[in-house]
């Protein structure tokens, strides 16, 4: 008897005619093979020399757990803004492993990209820069991975966390610019057209991508535009930022449903270093049903505040609206002035009446300020084609139109 795989033969008779030792005859007739090799499949023939020459072919297939590696093996891929990245993992295996691509970094969690070996990005971006894992599986064991980062190389790009910064005389201003990029942007602050160095009252500091500008002992003249520069090898952006004495922009802490049918208690803050010398509260009442808005006529209410100064540079103020009408939708919004001039006009602020009113608590008939400590008097009238109105109250009325009209 002769055990063959293909033309070599194992062995004859019980002879071990090959000399790996991992093969060894069991009863003078059965073969055996320890610590099998992937190599070690195939067929595997038993020959019985009799005057029939009757043949019994063995088939050995070997189970092996996938493995897999990145292609390049550094598992870097670099490419520039709006070019094609490709990326690409070789797996092996038995049976052979199917792969498949997520991301790794990813905010929405490890999203499934594709499958195959390789993934292919185009027109990529700084937000395509990352970790993605190529997966390998075939059922045996647990699958395997390998992680490979793509760098997408990219002019600088810049945000800011506030373009407009209230400062005040003889306080601190602090400018803030983030600085996304590659290949080391340089970052550059100026006021006007005019680049700025460190001084005894100006400092420049960055904290990662984070570059800031404090500005200490404000004066007149640090008043302006300032612009953040930035620069590297593949391009420039530029983010402005005004620093400016004007209030800040009013931000409304009242809730959105009144207690009262006729009356709403409306809550707000403003930022100002300076006194407050003027307040214009202007609201209205939307009209309203399935299939359109129509907006009423702005009631204009013009706000004096005392001639006292707060220790605190932010005013939460209140004021209640009369004479409004049951169960209806109002929108208001507020601006203020100081010796600088006019801030921007806040954003339009909701809020409802109901129809029927909620018992108990005395209502608040007076603006007050938490940071001046007096009440304000109002003096109060509907605006009319021709009266003056405040250019940005003006331009916002217009805006919200067309953003109803967007809207609906």
């Amino acid at each position: 008897m002769l055990w063959r795989r293909g033309s070599a033969v194992v062995t004859a008779a019980n002879l071990i005619i090959t000399r790996d030792t991992r093969f060894k005859l069991l009863e003078g007739y059965s073969l055996q093979i320890k610590n099998v090799r992937p190599q070690d499949a195939g067929d595997y023939n038993c020959q019985i020399g009799d005057h029939d020459n009757r043949d019994l072919v063995h088939t050995v297939e070997i189970l092996v757990p996938p493995s897999v590696r990145s292609n390049p093996e550094t598992g870097h891929v670099t490419v520039r803004k709006g070019g094609t990245a490709t990326l690409e993992c070789k797996a092996s295996g038995n049976p052979v492993p199917s792969i498949s691509w997520t991301r790794k970094d990813s905010i929405h969690g490890s999203p499934h990209l594709s499958e195959g070996p390789t993934l292919t990005l185009e027109n990529v971006n700084r937000q395509d820069s990352g970790t993605y894992r190529c997966y390998a599986d075939n059922g045996i064991r647990e699958p395997v991975f390998v992680d490979m980062q793509l760098i997408v190389l990219s002019p600088p790009e810049i945000t800011v966390e506030n373009s407009w910064v209230h400062a005040g005389e003889g306080y601190e201003a602090q400018l803030v610019c983030t600085v996304h990029g590659d290949a080391n942007p340089e970052v550059m602050w100026y006021q006007d057209s005019f680049l700025l160095h460190p001084n005894d009252r100006r400092t420049m500091d960055t904290r990662g991508e984070k570059h800031y500008l404090t500005v200490r002992n404000v004066r007149t003249s640090d008043f302006g535009n300032y612009s953040c520069v930035a620069e590297n090898s593949l391009g420039r952006a530029k983010k402005y930022i005004e620093v400016s004495g004007r209030p800040g922009p009013a931000l409304f802490h009242s809730p959105m449903y009144s207690r009262y049918r006729e009356m709403y208690n409306l809550t707000w803050s403003i930022e100002s270093f300076p006194l407050i010398e003027e307040i214009r509260l202007l609201y209205r009442k939307l009209m309203m049903n399935e299939s359109y808005q129509h907006p009423g006529r702005w009631h204009d209410i013009i706000l004096n505040p005392p001639s006292t100064r707060s220790e605190s540079f932010r005013h939460i103020m209140t004021y209640t609206i009369k004479g409004l009408e049951p169960n209806s939708v109002y929108e208001t919004i507020v601006q203020a002035k100081n010796r600088y001039g006019w801030n921007e006009v806040s954003d339009i602020f909701q809020f409802y009446t109901l129809s029927t009113d909620m018992p108990n608590e005395d209502v608040e008939q007076t603006l007050g300020s938490t940071a001046y400590g007096n009440n304000f008097r109002a003096l109060s009238h509907c605006s009319r084609p021709g009266s003056e109105l405040i250019p940005g109250a003006i331009l916002l009325s217009l805006a919200a139109a067309i953003w109803r009209l967007v809207r609906t």
